[in-house]
């Protein structure tokens, strides 16, 4: 039986947000009315790389 570590949670957590961030940063360009996230995206970018790391 296999067992999960929650680092693995972590980081999958990480990958997801920046993906998420990705998104939103790609669609800020082409969507005017996705530049109202514009205050969330550093929040998203930090979270996310803070997840990334502490999987190293």
């Amino acid at each position: 039986m296999k067992r999960r570590s929650s680092l693995r949670i972590k980081n999958g957590m990480g990958m997801l947000l920046l993906a998420v961030w990705l998104i939103i940063s790609g669609l800020q360009v082409f969507v005017p009315a996705a530049r109202a996230l514009n205050e969330f995206t550093p929040l998203i970018a930090l979270a996310a790389g803070i997840l990334i790391l502490l999987d190293r």
